[in-house]
């Protein structure tokens, strides 16, 4: 590697998103002076590297902000989508990536690296169309790009691979459309990491398009049946029939594993079209393939469930902010805006100890579950997928530990003092804004557990909201907090 390589200054755009952290980690890894560009620099304050990269928060559609973000940058990469934000993400993907190749021009920037996807389809989906046009707009500008396209991701925690997972778990018998036996060429993320952190040796600008998959080519079906035989589970039997829509087949997908069906479909869509990479688009005249080789379908699946066996997952799809009502406002409204907060308040004291108690809060969901009333917490996710939710089944992305801006079921981690507080902020579709929040106090070898269900209802229909469910706080609050009492008291005795 070129010794002139380490003085350069790499941005990373969507640093708090599923490969934009993991990127980060490995420059860091190989001595890169990193700075990552966030909307919210509190969803990055707890990952292991936030004291080791310089920070600025801002937007994509703010050019005063990219501004800041590219000065003295010699690479950037952007890892940017809207496509879970808004029905029209395509308008707001050209603008993001118009403004940002404006300003990386303005601010001399000597090279683009954009992860897209790859299109070989006249027949593309809206979504892939649109990331083809990002890497078009990107381009727009002098600056050189180097767009690297892959297809679907297998790795711990990718939206496809939790999508591949769930759906072979759970459906030992299933009927698929046909969109199941077309070709596609996985590549682990792994290898995508490689890619792009080779890239950043380049000693001269690239400005080409180049696609990257694994070593084979395959179908959706055999990945299905690979993963099934790795997991120990029987062969699965697959019934294609053709009127399953790619709408249709979303909702399905949005209803039996945790991926939502906003992000389902653009998945799903993505997978009409064969997505094979192109020869005369290799990536090997300017990157040659890792040492080791790529890794094969199944080396990459056992590999993602090896660190998920492992509880060693560093990111998921889920760290990206999924998208509230429309009527919500951002989550840093100051107090004094004004809003109705209406309060559901439940505080208890024990002997147990405070890190005890707070073990078993920060434990809160996933595979632990909500501590008692199960059954309601079971209906409120549902009722929350029926209407486009993110329901319960998101999980968590680690079983014991948490760090602000990790996803906990249909909760969002919005800030934590470890050992003192802990507040979660609701990403169901409701009609207003929702918190629930844990504080803990020790005085006099007692621990003080306070324990606050907030609500800023949206207008008399949200006012409403609150009075019908109200009833059933009854049930689910006092019970979740005598039973984590219970649980930290069983796990000090045992």
């Amino acid at each position: 590697m070129n010794s002139q390589n380490q003085d350069r200054l790499y941005l990373v755009t969507g640093a708090s998103g599923y490969v934009g952290g993991r990127l980060v980690r490995d420059l860091l890894s190989d001595g890169k002076k990193v700075r990552v560009f966030v909307r919210d620099a509190k969803k990055i304050a707890q990952q292991p590297w936030a004291n080791r990269v310089d920070v600025v928060q801002g937007t994509a559609t703010n050019s005063q902000d990219l501004d800041r973000a590219l000065a003295g940058v010699h690479t950037a990469y952007y890892l940017l989508h809207s496509i879970n934000v808004s029905t029209d993400f395509e308008v707001i993907e050209a603008e993001m990536a118009k403004r940002f190749a404006d300003s990386a021009e303005g601010a001399n920037v000597k090279q683009i690296i954009y992860l897209g996807g790859i299109a070989n389809d006249e027949n593309r989906s809206r979504h892939l169309t649109s990331r083809m046009d990002t890497g078009k707009n990107l381009a727009s500008s002098s600056v050189p790009v180097l767009e690297l396209r892959a297809g679907i991701i297998i790795g711990s925690g990718s939206a496809s691979f939790e999508m591949l997972r769930h759906l072979t778990h759970r459906l030992p018998i299933m009927t698929t459309p046909k969109w199941v036996s077309n070709r596609t060429q996985p590549i682990a993320i792994r290898d995508v990491l490689y890619y792009l952190r080779s890239a950043a040796n380049l000693d001269k600008p690239q400005d080409r398009i180049c696609d990257i998959g694994g070593p084979e080519v395959v179908t959706y079906a055999a990945m299905m049946q690979t993963f099934s035989k790795l997991s120990g589970l029987r062969k699965r039997i697959i019934i294609q029939i053709p009127v399953l829509t790619p709408k249709l087949s979303s909702l399905w997908i949005g209803f039996v594993t945790p991926v939502p069906t906003s992000l389902a479909r653009p998945l799903v869509e993505s997978l009409i079209s064969e997505v094979v990479a192109d020869p005369e688009k290799s990536i090997t005249p300017i990157i040659a393939l890792p040492p080791e080789g790529l890794l094969t379908v199944s080396q990459a699946i056992e590999l993602a469930l090896t660190r998920v066996a492992e509880n060693h997952v560093d990111t998921r799809w889920s760290d990206a902010a999924y998208p509230t009502a429309p009527w919500q406002k951002a989550q840093s409204d100051p107090d004094w805006a004004g809003e109705l907060m209406l309060k559901d308040h439940r505080e208890i004291t024990t002997d147990v100890s405070l890190e005890k108690v707070w073990e078993q809060i920060e434990g809160i969901g996933g595979e632990h579950g909500w501590f008692g009333s199960g059954w309601l917490w079971y209906l409120r996710g549902l009722i929350d997928r029926m209407v486009g939710g993110v329901g319960l089944r998101r999980g968590r992305r680690d079983p014991s530990h948490l760090r602000v801006g990790d996803s906990v079921d249909f909760w969002r981690v919005e800030s934590m003092e470890h050992g003192k507080s802990l507040r979660l902020y609701a990403e169901m579709i409701l009609p207003g804004k929702a918190w629930l929040e844990f504080t803990l106090t020790e005085k006099n070898g007692l621990t003080f557990v306070s324990q606050d269900a907030l609500f800023a209802p949206r207008g008399l229909g949200g006012q409403l909201y609150w009075y019908v469910v109200s009833p059933f706080h009854f049930f689910i609050f006092p019970t979740m907090l005598r039973n984590i009492v219970k649980a930290a008291r069983k796990s000090h005795t045992s």
